[in-house]
């Protein structure tokens, strides 16, 4: 004897099952892709196959931006670690122009991508778990959200693969969250790309790193400047505020007429 509940719970069960079965997917791929392709993407592999690199650039240059499009939205939209090693490659290989073009499309994919899964597989649960709890925060974050994001990815300390989990768990929507990624990311992705094209060969950057263009010294300027940008909205939001509470009513009633 069937009850009424059974063809309700069916999608419900349904559904459980192809979240966990595209968690267990992207673990698996995540995994594979570490241990059988982390090692060739190294600096120090990539180093011993510079000429190489170079000739199969120049014989298939469509296959090779192409195939180098693909590997980094792979990588950051599984939240793979070595994201920032492929884009001081990519800026000595494609150099300063084309780098920055392909690894800020490229990273935006990726980090949309993961914000994706992240929604699909776990913000259900949060929201049936902690929704009236999250309700406030629900309504401010859509009115906030652009700004906290673009705060966010100006900060470095703060990794990308987090704030795409992050948001994906909260209610802006896919459109906004990729064109704020575009331009937060943007002056990062400028700056790798600069110090991975500055640099006159991959092993001088396997054996030193981002400090073969950059000083200890100006690396903290640098991410000095960048913690000083993601907070620029942040204070230009709470003057604006300021300002308004201490408006008189009467002056905001006739702004807006």
């Amino acid at each position: 004897m069937t009850t009424d509940s059974e063809p309700q719970d069916a999608p419900k069960t349904s559904g459980i099952g192809v979240k966990i079965g595209l968690l267990v997917l992207v673990v698996a791929t995540i995994a594979i892709a570490y241990t059988q392709f982390g090692d060739l993407l190294s600096l120090e592999n990539l180093a011993k196959q510079e000429a190489q690199l170079r000739a199969f650039q120049t014989d298939h240059p469509v296959l090779v931006y192409g195939a180098a499009f693909l590997v980094y939205v792979a990588v950051a939209g599984l939240s793979l670690p070595g994201a920032a090693v492929l884009t001081l490659v990519y800026g000595w290989y494609f150099g300063l122009a084309r780098g920055v073009v392909l690894v800020s499309f490229a990273s935006t994919a990726g980090a949309t991508v993961a914000f994706l899964l992240s929604r699909f597989l776990f913000r259900d649960s949060i929201q049936k778990r902690f929704g009236k709890r999250l309700e406030n925060f629900n309504q401010s974050f859509e009115r906030e959200g652009p700004f906290f994001l673009f705060t966010l990815r100006l900060i470095p300390a703060v990794p990308f693969f987090v704030i795409n989990a992050v948001m994906g768990l909260t209610p802006i929507r896919v459109g906004t969250f990729w064109w704020v990624s575009q331009l937060g990311m943007f002056a990062a992705t400028v700056v790798y790309v600069y110090a991975g094209a500055s640099v006159p060969n991959l092993q001088t950057l396997a054996d030193n790193g981002i400090g073969a263009v950059f000083s200890p010294r100006q690396l903290s300027q640098i991410v000095f400047a960048f913690v000083l940008l993601g907070l620029f909205p942040l204070i230009v939001r709470f003057a604006m505020k300021f300002i308004h509470r201490g408006t008189p009513q009467h002056a905001i009633d006739s702004q807006a007429e």
